[in-house]
């Protein structure tokens, strides 16, 4: 029997690849005859550089760049096996955990290191990107990220703007010709699941601003700011970022990969499933282990479980979850192509203990779940 295992990380406990590697052990002391593939997966956000690096056989690189306030830090990104694709979260730069709940400010707070991890990695030969956009702490519409690949943002004056998404208030003209030569032979693969635009009642501002330390006040400012960009933007260039679906996603750094770089957004775990190739090995497979830290009732809606599912059901192969904890709502999950549901929490089992031994508990549930197995027909929940 061939079987896939495409789980994603266990947060706080387990990286993807940890946890495949402790299902495989299972797996094979079940019955060593079976032949194991391991896939590390993710749904576009923490966690994706890591889970691609090592499903690609790639490579971790580390560069100095700079933080949303322009401090300088070691930041992270992959290079996947193939020597010529950079994987990047743009947190790893620009993310909320770069900063304290007193450092929050989305008026000043830039993308500018995420820019530079682009050009790092245009140094390193790369010209395929895989860009991740969740977990932001800026607002600025991408203009840092722009700034560090040469774009340069101009007042009336014709003064070059300073960094923050209200300096785009004082947005006049905005020169691209310095642009990186080498982004006209580079593609960009957006991991983006949200369909905010970038202005207005659902945009990036007034949704996301809040939680990044805008108040009421400045959430209309930094709307009134990002709406002005926009105008600017299509004035010049003829390309309306303004209502474009994602166009608003981590702070509006979606308008400036749609508005300036050769971009295809996709839903996070679609584009993890695309770049590991997770598709080829499933179509030759009898059974699937999937799985994350909770499973619950959100599960359906694009994370890495529901994805990896919906590939096995295409190819008619029956797939068993393992997560750390099963939460409420998981019954359409069996309507999804999950024939069962394991969860290491359970009578006799904590939480922290589950997290701090997670990597035995899963070899031991999985040793359980394959030692004479046989597929079934029946849906199954065990808590």
């Amino acid at each position: 029997m061939r079987i896939v295992v495409a789980t994603d990380s266990f947060k706080g406990s387990l990286t993807a690849k940890e946890v495949g590697d402790a299902i495989m052990k299972g797996v094979r002391r079940s019955n060593p005859s079976y032949i194991v593939d391991s896939i590390p997966m993710a749904d576009g956000g923490e966690g994706t550089v890591q889970s691609l690096v090592d499903a690609t056989g790639g490579s971790l690189v580390s560069t100095t760049v700079h933080d949303p306030l322009m401090r300088s830090i070691q930041a992270a990104y992959g290079i996947l096996g193939d020597g010529v694709t950079a994987v990047i979260e743009m947190a790893a730069a620009s993310g909320l955990p770069l900063l304290s709940k007193t450092d929050l400010n989305p008026s000043i707070t830039t993308t500018y290191g995420t820019g530079e991890l682009i050009i790092h990695a245009l140094d390193k030969g790369c010209r395929t990107f895989v860009i991740g956009l969740g977990g932001s702490a800026t607002n600025d519409g991408g203009m840092g990220m722009l700034q560090a690949l040469g774009a340069q943002f101009f007042d009336k004056n014709h003064t070059l703007l300073t960094h923050g998404g209200l300096a785009l208030q004082q947005l006049h003209h905005i020169d691209i010709s310095q642009l990186d030569e080498r982004l006209s032979h580079a593609t960009f693969r957006v991991a983006c699941d949200v369909d905010n635009p970038l202005c207005g009642p659902e945009g990036a501002s007034s949704i996301y601003g809040p939680q990044k330390g805008a108040s009421p006040e400045v959430v209309q400012l930094l709307d009134s700011a990002l709406s002005h960009y926009a105008e600017v933007v299509k004035r010049g260039f003829s390309i309306d970022i303004k209502r474009t679906p994602g166009t608003g996603a981590a702070g509006g750094l979606g308008a400036a990969f749609l508005g300036f770089l050769d971009s295809e957004f996709s839903r996070g775990v679609d584009l993890v499933i695309e770049t590991a190739e997770l598709e080829k090995y499933i179509h030759e497979a009898d059974l699937v282990i999937t799985g994350e830290g909770k499973i619950d009732g959100q599960t359906c809606f694009g994370k890495t479980p529901y994805g990896v599912a919906q590939v096995a059901k295409k190819h008619g192969v029956p797939v068993i979850a393992l997560c750390g904890m099963i939460g409420e709502g998981i019954e359409p999950l069996f309507d999804c192509g999950f024939l069962e549901i394991h969860g290491l929490v359970r009578e006799g089992v904590s939480v922290e203990y589950a997290m701090t031994h997670g990597s035995t508990l899963l070899e031991e549930l999985a040793y359980s779940i394959l030692e004479g197995y046989s597929p079934k027909t029946e849906n199954d929940t065990i808590t």
